[in-house]
């Protein structure tokens, strides 16, 4: 198999520029990073779901997304909703909770639940489409026979950037170790998430 490295960076390049501004599924990565409660679980899941996404953007899926009306605001008012509920989670914690990195393990969630957060925030969230299915499914149409070295690219940021998220929020755990650190984080994950959620509602 051959690839054509300059393509192969192109598509890093633009996934790292899709994936790099901050959302609710960033943000999700980063509290389970900084907490240490199931990071490779996290970014397993989030890595290979844009991986399955990107592969399926540059078969030509895309196409069908766009065809079948349906599926945009079903994603729309789903991913709003539950958008919704988590910011008022995270604004209720900003607001009373006394967390802190403790060594104990206390309050920590099953794999499951994690999992299943995970992936709400990954496959409920509109823009994931648009970013993996349509914007990076379009882009790699001018590429031709080198479609696989742009797929290739795109995925290889995906794993790159989630796992420096989740691992990387290890060094900032020294600051976490304070509740107020954690009361301004969920306080700014509760903006994040609410202004996308509207932003969907809007939309």
């Amino acid at each position: 198999m051959n690839l054509a490295f300059d393509v192969f960076v192109q598509g890093a390049l633009l996934s790292f520029g899709l994936i790099l501004a901050i959302g609710a599924q960033n943000a999700f990565v980063l509290r389970q990073g900084l907490r240490g409660e199931h990071v490779l679980l996290v970014c397993s899941l989030c890595a290979f779901s844009d991986a399955a996404l990107i592969a399926a953007g540059v078969a030509g899926f895309g196409a069908l997304v766009e065809r079948a009306p349906w599926i945009e605001p079903f994603f729309r008012y789903g991913g709003a909703a539950f958008l919704l509920v988590y910011a008022l989670r995270a604004l209720r914690s900003a607001i009373w909770s006394d967390d802190a990195l403790v060594a104990d393990g206390e309050d920590v969630r099953s794999w499951q639940q994690v999992m299943l957060v995970c992936l709400a925030f990954t496959w409920l969230n509109p823009h994931v489409y648009v970013d993996t299915l349509l914007l990076l499914g379009a882009a790699s149409t001018a590429y031709a026979d080198e479609r696989l070295s742009f797929a290739l690219g795109a995925t290889s940021s995906s794993f790159v950037f989630f796992f420096s998220l989740g691992y990387g929020a290890r060094l900032l755990q020294p600051v976490f170790a304070r509740p107020v650190a954690w009361r301004w984080l969920d306080g700014l994950i509760a903006v994040v998430m609410l202004a996308i959620a509207f932003k969907l509602l809007r939309s």
